[in-house]
């Protein structure tokens, strides 16, 4: 079910809107960025996710593969959400890092893992995380 979600950074300059169905799940990846940050997202269509508040507080951070740009708030460090373009993800996403949504307890969430180290999203996610290693494991 689709509910409309408040996020928001650490020190409350960056505020956004989301409407997401997170149906009890959120994801991990095991690329660099995603397992140094603990990012634990959710995606969603661009027309899905308003920013309310921060458009200047929010710096971005882009990498790698040029994908996804992140961003986070200047202040308090926090990275808030990301957006991107990736066919094997349905084009046009924004990703919103789950922890920042104000009513949302994460250890809740069952938790699919992708493993965007190795560009090998078309395995999709599965209920381990994925090795961190050159040698790519295509089975559990």
């Amino acid at each position: 079910m689709t509910k409309t979600h408040h996020g928001s950074c650490h020190c409350g300059a960056i505020r956004y809107e989301v409407d997401l169905d997170l149906g009890g799940k959120a994801t991990r990846c095991n690329c660099s960025i995603c397992q140094k940050l603990m990012w634990t997202g959710a995606m969603v269509k661009p027309d899905a996710f308003r920013l309310r508040a921060g458009e200047a507080e929010a710096s971005g951070y882009v990498w790698g593969g040029r994908v996804s740009t992140r961003y986070f708030c200047k202040q308090c460090g926090t990275p808030c959400f990301g957006r991107g373009e990736l066919e094997m993800l349905g084009g046009a996403f924004v990703s919103v890092n789950v922890n920042t949504l104000d009513d949302v307890d994460v250890g809740t969430l069952t938790i699919g893992y992708w493993d965007g180290r190795h560009d090998n999203w078309q395995a999709g996610t599965r209920p381990t995380p994925w090795p961190t290693s050159l040698t790519v494991r295509t089975s559990d």
